[in-house]
């Protein structure tokens, strides 16, 4: 048999570079690179598609409501409680959850639901992919569900919609997942910020929701189309904040104490909301019928709703303005609040496609109106803009977003405080309370498990020299094959590998197991040694002083169990680093989680009390 070639091995590493034998450190705070460049030149093009698409779902769904309640052709805005139908009204939400249910069944059943989790779907399992289909079909059932009479708002309809755009305009270049998963959130961002006027609010939701990430790379093309989009809105849809207030006066200490007693009733409202969403999604799944019909089921109950309060049908924004401004009487506000839930309820579990805030707004902005009432301080529009915030930050688990979208909705800098205080203790009892949300929920029940918790990854601070194993067991490279094979074949436990060095310490290759079997089958050259037999092999290595998560990824890349740690001046071998022992950073993480210690004490050890002293 022939003997490899006296060559040194080949080493192969991509860590941080050396630069004159000294260390030079190429660590970044972000990962971002030269490609963002592309990502931001194609935002402003999904800002301005976002803005199109909601455009064009606002004057569909006012086109329907013509069609249906006035039976005119005219996409002029027109409210659902001003007909004439009388009891015949209750069949225009029945006909109208019939052609959806037709839509989904033999269009595409991913129209179904009110369109964050699906968005949320795409973005995990979907590699960031939604068909034209989708993209064509969503607005329009929509808008037939909403324009019918639907309990619904547009903005989950609009932000499924642009994000479609953007993910079939991101479709059309040789993309990463992660780089469609940012276009398609920047054509949903887009799709919200020209809808409401709350680009920054947009920005947050896209932050807290769904990109699953913060990083620069992601977010500033996401900002660059919302801002876009806010831009066309002047020429588009309307100017100025969408429902404008005066400022309101700060409130004392008392009155942020009550902010904090309403996000607390909101944070119970939000998990009921949740409850009978998906209540009444059960009763449905036991139904005897195909799910294409459950739409039309809840449509009627949609309707018979209708009867008792004809305000709580259609999107709503003037329920929403009369709440803000205290123009609505306290029965009024009371029997709004109960109707909208609970057909919005009915309704969203049958299956209909429609939105989740506005009606989250209404019933949030009713609550906090009946809440106001019945204190001494703030105005009642004060609290009805934080009753509406509070239920949206704590249904939806995004509490920055709801506390900058009532901001941008209303242009009341006045409300910060007490809408920051409602929305933060809204969303401290949902997690408490629930699970999941409203949205993650959706997606659980189809299998899929959501983290929406954002944390520093811990392979990305920790060094391999904190990890590694040292000192490391090697052999030397002028040890016989022979020797060698008596070593791994002895009843002594041994190592899968080991790291071949020279005399002074430098790394001469790696050995293995795999090599002794190799050699015993096939015979090896008379006085061969391991540094001849490894010396033409490619080695993977790494660096003491390079973050673990970079070594993770090689030994993944290559499917290599034990890599070989040098130092970066001298090149010797200084450590060993197995997969067992990049569970060690996991393990480190967790601690900082589980462990408790008092760190600081009133008295020293040596002046407690001998009971003490025991405990």
């Amino acid at each position: 048999m022939t003997s490899a070639p006296d060559v040194p091995p080949v080493i192969r590493d991509q860590a941080v570079n050396s630069h004159h034998g000294s260390t030079v450190d190429r660590l970044r705070d972000f990962s971002a690179d030269w490609r963002l460049l592309i990502l931001i030149a194609i935002a402003p093009v999904i800002g301005t598609v976002g803005a199109a698409a909601a455009w064009t779902l606002l004057h569909l769904i006012a086109l329907f409501t013509n069609i249906a309640y006035y039976g005119r052709f005219s996409a002029a805005h027109a409210t659902i409680e001003g007909n004439s139908l009388g009891l015949f009204a209750v069949l225009i939400p029945v006909a109208g959850c019939l052609i959806i249910g037709i839509m989904a069944r033999y269009g595409s059943e991913k129209i179904r639901g009110h369109g964050i989790p699906e968005a949320m779907e795409a973005i995990l399992i979907g590699r960031s992919r939604i068909s034209a289909k989708v993209a064509v079909l969503k607005p329009i059932s929509s808008a037939v569900s909403i324009g019918t009479g639907g309990p619904f708002g547009a903005e989950g309809p609009i932000i499924m919609t642009g994000g479609a755009f953007g993910s079939l305009f991101a479709q059309f270049f040789h993309l990463s997942n992660a780089e469609r998963k940012t276009l398609l959130v920047a054509g949903a961002a887009a799709g919200m910020a020209a809808t409401f006027g709350t680009p920054i609010a947009a920005m947050l939701l896209a932050v807290e929701l769904l990109l699953f990430e913060w990083k620069p790379r992601s977010f500033v093309p996401v900002a660059i189309a919302a801002v876009v989009a806010a831009a066309w809105r002047p020429y588009l849809l309307q100017t100025g904040a969408l429902f404008p207030m005066a400022s309101s006066a700060a409130l004392p200490p008392l009155g942020l104490l009550f902010a904090a007693a309403l996000g607390i009733v909101a944070g119970l409202g939000s998990g009921l909301l949740t409850q009978m969403v998906y209540a009444s999604e059960d009763l449905f799944a036991r139904l005897p019928l195909h799910w294409m019909w459950w739409p039309m089921i809840g449509g009627l109950v949609v309707g018979l709703g209708g009867l008792i309060e004809p305000h709580a049908l259609g999107v709503g924004y003037e329920n929403i303005s009369a709440l803000l401004n205290g123009d609505m009487a306290t029965t009024a506000i009371l029997r709004l609040v109960i109707v909208k839930a609970i057909i919005w309820a009915v309704a969203l579990g049958s299956g209909t496609s429609g939105g989740v805030l506005a009606p989250l707004l209404i019933i949030g902005g009713a609550i906090g109106a009946l809440f106001g009432g019945l204190l001494p301080v703030g105005d009642p529009g004060l609290w009805a803009l934080a009753g509406m915030a509070a239920m949206m930050g704590g249904t939806m688990r995004s509490p920055l977003t709801a506390m900058i979208f009532a901001l941008e909705l209303s242009h009341n800098m006045g409300a910060l405080v007490p809408l920051a205080v409602a929305c933060v203790i809204a969303h401290a009892t949902t997690v408490l309370l629930l699970r999941r949300s409203i949205l993650t929920e959706k997606v659980a029940r189809r299998g899929h498990h959501v983290t929406r918790e954002y944390v520093i990854d811990p392979f990305e601070t920790m060094r391999v020299a904190d990890i590694m194993a040292k000192p490391v067991d090697t052999l030397p490279a002028a040890m016989s094959i022979e020797d060698a094979v008596a070593f791994f074949t002895a009843d002594t436990v041994r190592h899968k590998s080991y790291p071949v060095i020279e005399k002074d310490d430098r790394l001469a290759g790696m050995v293995a197991r795999a090599d002794v079997l190799r050699w015993r089958m096939q015979g090896w050259r008379e006085g061969a040694t391991l540094g001849e037999a490894t010396a033409e092999r490619e080695i993977i290595t790494g660096f003491g002083d390079e973050l673990v998560g970079q070594l993770a990824d090689r030994m993944a890349a290559e499917d290599v169990g034990r890599v070989p740690i040098l130092h970066r001046g001298d090149r010797k071998l200084i450590g060993l680093v197995a997969r067992r022992d990049l569970l060690r950073v996991r393990a480190h993480a967790r601690r900082h989680e589980v462990e408790r210690a008092a760190l600081l004490r009133l008295r020293p050890r040596d002046q407690q009390s001998p009971e003490v002293k025991g405990a």
